[in-house]
Formats: structure tokens, sequence, C-alpha cells
């Protein structure tokens, strides 16, 4: 693949976990009926049921990719990614629908685990976080569109429409891999799958407290934003009674996300990824306690959720890619079983939190406001702990040696 081609296919990777999560808000409450839910809190269960199978799936997919290669994972996770969509489609209660989500997202986590492991087999430093935040620019137009795809589903045809579209996308997926993705893990970097083996890989990447650090401050940024995905239907119909905004206000902060990952792109290759990350970090931990002061204070509004909620995704995207890429660059020998420890400590961790948050919506939003604001100083810890107690520490924690330059995707 040339460049354009790879940023693309990775972005389009990403983009299927966005889209089986973001196309399924406007149709909560049709799914809650047609299944028979009668809390409406249950209902976000179809979210966190696939963001656990997507996380929890994630620990084996790095070892198998170190055995058997990049390519034929990819197609595995792809081919279980579209079949649980036609089980979705047909689920006829809410047991079997919380099921076929489940396994989607097992499918989607073989997907977003490639999808960092490639990129890291093709680069690394910051080359490797500039193709995340230009795949990312990509990436981020799905929450975009995603919610107003799944309100135009809703209002014009059943709400099933909407698994049927996610299998399209799984057999372009496929298609698009099995004739032009070449097999990105050099024969020579092959391993055996043994307890031994494994073991050491998991304690390399544990052992390494930059990655474990960053690991863990992604955890909490997560978990803030799975718990706003959950929550965002609910919080525009119940507490501010404007579900008829929900599609439009949620695109206009996925807007901001996605703006971010331009700017970052644009910036990381000066700055670094530690001055960029770091001053998004702390803004980010501001608003969030200031969006928590003005709910605590009894002033808050749909004006003032929206754009306060749009300026920590602004952060939160300057945030993530370059949190992942660091966590990433000191065990690049292991990237695969690495991607998978990363992914699974963050999406399952963040999942968890997100049910915390999500399940404590009283019909305000101090639970989620308060909520952010706590893992955002959560994350500053983690930071610091990776960094040695030093911010803004341009050549990185002590004790941090990179890893050698990948290859290019052509080579």
């Amino acid at each position: 693949m040339g460049f354009r081609e790879f940023v693309l296919f990775v972005a389009a990777m990403m983009g299927t976990n966005a889209i089986a999560i973001d196309s399924m808000l406007p149709a909560l409450p049709a799914i809650g009926k047609a299944l028979g839910i009668d809390t409406a809190n249950h209902t976000q269960l179809v979210i966190t049921s696939y963001l656990l199978g997507f996380g929890v799936a994630q620990i084996i997919y790095g070892t198998l990719a170190d055995r058997f290669g990049r390519r034929p994972v990819l197609l595995v996770g792809l081919v279980i990614y579209t079949l649980a969509s036609v089980g979705a489609s047909f689920a006829w209660s809410f047991e079997v629908m919380l099921t076929a989500r489940a396994l989607q997202g097992i499918g989607a986590a073989a997907i977003r685990i490639l999808a960092v492991t490639i990129v890291r087999d093709c680069y690394s430093g910051r080359q490797m976080a500039r193709v995340m935040s230009l795949a990312f620019i990509v990436f981020l137009s799905v929450p975009i569109l995603a919610p107003s795809i799944g309100q135009v589903i809703v209002l014009f045809a059943p709400w099933r429409v909407i698994f049927h579209l996610l299998c399209l996308l799984g057999v372009v997926l496929i298609y698009w891999t099995w004739r032009r993705l070449p097999e990105t893990l050099h024969p020579e970097d092959r391993s055996p799958i043994s307890l031994a083996g494994i073991r050491h890989a998991f304690g390399l990447v544990f052992r390494t407290r930059v990655t474990v650090g960053y690991m863990l401050a992604m955890t909490m940024a997560m978990g803030g934003l799975f718990g706003f995905i959950s929550s965002a239907q609910q919080v525009f119909a119940d507490t501010f009674q404007a579900e008829r905004f929900f599609t439009l206000i949620f695109a206009i902060i996925a807007f901001f996300m996605a703006l971010s990952s331009l700017v970052n792109a644009r910036i990381v290759e000066r700055l670094g990824m530690r001055r960029v990350s770091h001053a998004a970090l702390l803004g980010y931990m501001v608003i969030a306690l200031l969006h928590a002061g003005v709910v605590l204070a009894g002033f808050e509004n749909i004006v003032t959720f929206s754009i306060l909620q749009a300026a920590m995704m602004f952060f939160f995207g300057l945030m993530v890619s370059n949190f992942n890429a660091m966590a990433m660059e000191p065990v690049g020998h292991v990237a695969g079983t690495a991607s998978s420890a990363l992914g699974f400590v963050s999406t399952v961790g963040g999942a968890l939190l997100s049910f915390l948050l999500g399940q404590s919506f009283d019909g305000t939003t101090r639970p989620l406001t308060v909520g952010f604001a706590t893992l955002s100083v959560f994350a500053l810890i983690f930071v610091l702990f990776a960094e040695r107690g030093r911010l803004f520490n341009v050549h990185g924690a002590a004790g941090y040696a990179p890893s050698p330059g990948g290859s290019s995707p052509g080579k």
C-alpha cells in the first residue's frame, strides 16, 4: 500500500469500532422497546456488552498475531464481526442481543489490535504518532456521521438495518484486506506460542514504567469517553428534553475531537508527543473540574454542557493518540502483545468505569461531570508516575530507551 491508502485503511479499521458504538445511540430507545427493556439505564448494556467483549478479547489477539502473522488474524476478526452483525440483526430477545453484541466486540478487538500493531510494524516515534493522528482524522468523521446515520435509519427503516450496514462494512474490509494488505510481521519476529514466551512478553510490558503509566492514563480517559457515549442519549432526552438536538450536538462535539487530531498531526513532529499530550492533559483536567463546578453550582444547561464537553473532547483528541504511541514505543519488539495488553486494560477498565458512570445517571449531569473531573485527576497522577514526576520531559522518562525504527509500509 502507498502511504495514503495505508492511512485510509487503518482509519477504516478503527472506524468499525466507532460506527458499531455510535450508530446505536439514537436507536437505543427503539431497541429497548422492541426487546422489552423496562429500565432506561439498562439500554446502555447494548453499548457496555460490546465494549466488554471488545476489551477482553484483545488480550489474546496480540499473541496470535505475533505467532501467525497480522493478516490471517485480522481476517478472522473481520469474519467474526460480520457474522455477529448478522446475528444482532435477527435478535429476538435482550439476552440474544447482548450475546451478539459481545461477539461483535470480540471480532472488533482483532481489528483494533491489528490496526495499532500494523502501524507499529511500519513506523515508530513521531512518525507513528503522525500516522495515527492522520488515521484519527478520517476515523473521527465516523462519530460525527454515525449517530445521524442511525437516526435516519430509525426514522425511515427498522433499527435492525443498522446491523445490516455494519455487516456490509465488514464484508468490504474483508475484501480490502484479502486483496491489498501484505503481511507486515517480519519472519524473524514471529514468536512461538508458549507459556514462558507469553509470560515474558506480558512481564516486559507490565514492567515498563512508561507503558504502564500511559496505559492507565488512557484507561481513565477512555472511562470518561465511554461514560459520555453511554449516557449522551439520555442526557439530551431526559435532562434537557432536547432529544431532537442530540445527533447535531454529538456531531459538533465529535468534530472538535477530529479537529484536535488534525492539529496534533501538524504539530507533534515539531513539538514532540510529551509537550503536546501533557499540555492537553492539563487543559482537559481544568475543563473537567470547571464543568463539575458549573453543575454543582446549579448553572448547567444544554449550552454549558455542549460547550464544555466539546472543549474537553478537543483536549482528549490531543492526548489519546500520543498516549498510545508513547505507551507502545518502548515495547515495539513485542508490539502485538503490547497492543493487546494496552487495549485490554484501557478498554475493559474504561468500560467498567463507564458502566459505573452510566448506571448512576439520575436525570442530571452531576454523576457524569463529577466522574470526568475525578478521572482526569487520576490520569494526571498516572502520567506523573510514567514520567517520574516530570511533565514536558522532552527526552522521555528516566530509563527509557526508544526501540529501533520500523520499516515503511512498502518494505
